[in-house]
């Protein structure tokens, strides 16, 4: 029975087993339900039905293994060397996608902290778009949002969106965006996913993963950031910097769907990425003559201040994950690692990792729990 086990027929299976004393085909009932939850989540007939700690328990499960930095090779917007061959015109794919075994796919990778190597995780399937795509992670999936399809005067912006869910290692496309973009910026909080800007964009849209919809929510104000602006997400709140002015620093008020100007940063440089750890915002700007500098935002006292430099020439811009106490900079050359000890002591590590072997395109860092990986 449990070989037979669907979508369709999970909870019947389910109720089943506790009628019936079954306790080991009642756990592989939760176990499907937790390998396979935004099908779940999206069905009234099961979720609906579900006590909330049979929820709980079901997204425990999938948030119980190993956090794990990951890397997902992408193509830069501007990047005309060695950039990703057009993707072939199809029609909307069937979930789940096939992934076509092509050199040009793009690769994750994951980092084995025993081995301390780089270890394939699954190929980007050939309809996704991988320059100026929006990536985040969210009930441990991994999302790929909007982009550039096609090259030269054939490009076009997509509203396409794809999800990785590696319990099963399987990719799947959801709800299109309303509106095609690029450069955008995708963050989750809360349960919901953003869909951030794009370049000469300032619309903001909301995805539903209950409803499997988008849903625009208050704009970005204007002028604020054509492009290149950076966003993360901390203690349940969501903030943006970056783009052309390069000090700003939004917050965006769900309860009110409005942005709030937060107090303005002393550094005027372009900021590699930002990323936040409990209750600070960490904002990482590269600076050719003086190398890296750490700026930290206390999102509750509402101050800004210069936590740490690292002396580089010329270092080469870098994006950011957040394992444990440590944020992991990452690019082509190197992993920096940035640990945060506490409130007051944050440095850079003396080791650096190595970077992903032969990796094609840029690299964009996320975390994800690994259950069965080694």
């Amino acid at each position: 029975m449990t070989e037979q086990i669907t979508a369709e027929n999970c909870y019947e299976i389910l109720t089943a087993a506790k009628k019936q004393g079954l306790d080991d085909l009642k756990e592989k009932a939760y176990r499907f339900m937790s390998d396979n939850f935004l099908q779940i989540l999206r069905d009234p007939a099961v979720y609906g039905r579900l006590t909330g700690g049979e929820r709980e328990m079901i997204l425990s499960i999938r948030m119980g293994g190993t956090q794990a930095l990951m890397v997902a090779e992408i193509s830069e917007v501007y990047d005309r060397i060695g950039s990703r061959p057009p993707s072939r015109e199809s029609s909307r794919p069937q979930s789940p996608l096939s992934v076509v075994s092509l050199e040009e796919n793009y690769m994750i990778q994951y980092y084995n902290e025993a081995a301390k190597n780089w270890k394939g995780l699954t190929r980007m399937p050939d309809d996704v778009n991988t320059k100026g795509c929006g990536i985040c992670t969210m009930y441990n999936y991994l999302f790929v949002a909007g982009g550039i399809k096609g090259h030269g005067e054939k490009s076009k912006l997509s509203d396409k969106v794809f999800c990785y869910n590696p319990a099963t290692d399987t990719w799947s496309e959801i709800r299109p965006l309303n509106q095609a973009r690029s450069q955008l910026k995708l963050v989750s909080m809360d349960g919901y996913l953003y869909a951030i800007g794009g370049e000469c964009l300032f619309t903001v849209e909301r995805y539903d993963p209950r409803m499997d919809r988008w849903s625009y929510v208050a704009p970005l104000p204007k002028g604020a950031f054509a492009v290149a602006h950076e966003a993360t997400t901390c203690n349940g709140e969501l903030y943006v910097s970056g783009g052309s002015l390069f000090y700003r620093l939004l917050k965006y008020d769900s309860k009110r769907d409005d942005w709030i100007e937060c107090p303005y940063n002393n550094s005027r440089k372009k900021s590699a990425d930002m990323v936040a750890h409990r209750n600070f915002i960490y904002r990482f700007d590269v600076n050719r003559d003086r190398g890296v500098s750490v700026f930290r935002y206390h999102t509750v006292a509402k101050i800004w201040r210069e936590t740490a430099t690292l002396p580089r020439s010329n270092p080469i811009p870098f994006r950011c994950a957040v394992v444990n106490n440590c944020i992991y900079c990452v690019n082509k050359s190197e992993t920096l690692q940035f640990i945060v000890e506490d409130e007051e002591n944050a440095h850079f590590g003396a080791e650096t990792l190595k970077a992903p072997p032969e990796a094609k395109g840029a690299l964009f860092p996320f975390v994800l729990c690994l259950l069965h990986k080694a």
